[in-house]
């Protein structure tokens, strides 16, 4: 490990190991924790404001997706390129490495595979100039030790200027394992560089939120509150029993006890605006009328009006129902 690595890993490790939190910064700049910070934390958008380098629907006028942070460099180099050491937000695992920034608008990329609170959570840090020598998937990693350094890669026809030099941050949830099938079977025509770790396979969490609530509540904080607390967006009925998230986040499926008792035939599923399957509830056969594979249940209007950029449902006459995208996503979720 080179000393700029070292040096940054030590100091952040000594920073948060007083304070029991399973989230840290991936870069020195903290300006999110202080007043009128923003500006000096978040890189927007060429000619927009600091939101747009905010999580959420804060793209095209509130119509497309940002599902991470974009941070705003502290250090460059006599050529102004950034030097900020980026460093794992908490212990985990390399889950996958990109070098190919020809090969994703995310440039060359990371992501890490944690277990925090019982769940599965994965930490993407995209547009580095560099990533750590030997760095390779399998490999772990503790909180806080520098894993690349920020850089300003992508493969976007407009590129990322130097004044704009970033790191992309990202909490995610792992959709489906069997993805690649998935990918294969509904986008034929099109290339998967990037197998189960294709963007469309991992749900964002908003990491702005994960900060700032770990901030205020130390050691009191809890993922797996955070996770199931969401804003409900809609709710759907599933006529599948047997898929990976139900296996691989248990601690979001809740009991009851009819289809304990009759057996299940379907599940319930609270989506938040971007999808994430937040609460899970089984269903028994006498609970579902109808004979759809999928079933919208109820729609949060308040939250589709304010956060309406991945257009899972839509009003058509005064009716809501499923859009393209909500299927595809239900399809995914339960493939």
């Amino acid at each position: 490990m080179s000393s700029v690595y070292r040096v940054s890993w030590l100091l952040s490790c000594a920073a948060l190991a007083s304070q029991g939190q399973p989230f840290q910064l991936p870069t020195a700049n903290r300006a999110l924790f202080e007043k009128g910070g923003e500006e000096r934390f978040f890189v927007g958008t060429a000619g927009k404001t600091w939101e747009t380098g905010t999580f959420g629907c804060v793209r095209n006028e509130g119509w497309k997706m940002h599902e991470g942070l974009d941070i705003r460099c502290l250090q460059r180099d006599k050529h102004s390129e950034p030097t900020d050491p980026v460093m794992a937000t908490a212990d985990g695992t390399v889950s996958y490495i990109n070098t190919r920034p020809s090969l994703s608008n995310y440039g060359n990329y990371i992501i890490l595979r944690h277990r925090i609170d019982g769940l599965e959570i994965y930490s993407l840090y995209a547009h580095l100039r560099e990533v750590r020598e030997g760095l390779k998937a399998g490999q772990s990693v503790k909180a806080g030790e520098a894993i690349a350094i920020m850089g300003r890669t992508a493969n976007t026809r407009e590129g990322i200027s130097k004044d704009r030099a970033h790191v992309h941050f990202e909490l995610n949830l792992f959709l489906n394992e069997r993805f690649v099938t998935w990918y294969k079977k509904t986008f034929p025509d099109q290339r998967n560089d990037h197998g189960d770790w294709n963007g469309q396979n991992l749900l964002g969490l908003d990491p702005r939120l994960v900060l700032l609530a770990q901030h205020k509540e130390g050691v009191k904080f809890s993922l797996l509150n955070f996770v199931q607390h969401q804003t409900e967006l809609c709710r759907a009925l599933v006529r599948k029993t047997d898929f990976p998230w139900l296996k691989r986040y248990t601690a979001l499926v809740r009991s009851n006890p009819k289809a304990a008792k009759e057996g299940i035939a379907g599940y319930e599923i609270a989506l938040n605006f971007n999808g994430v399957p937040f609460e899970l509830i089984p269903r028994a056969a006498s609970e579902i009328k109808g004979k759809n594979k999928f079933q919208l249940l109820s729609v949060n209007e308040e939250e589709n009006h304010k956060n309406p950029c991945r257009r899972l449902v839509s009003k058509n006459s005064g009716h809501w129902e499923l859009t393209s995208h909500g299927i595809k996503m239900l399809e995914l979720i339960t493939y």
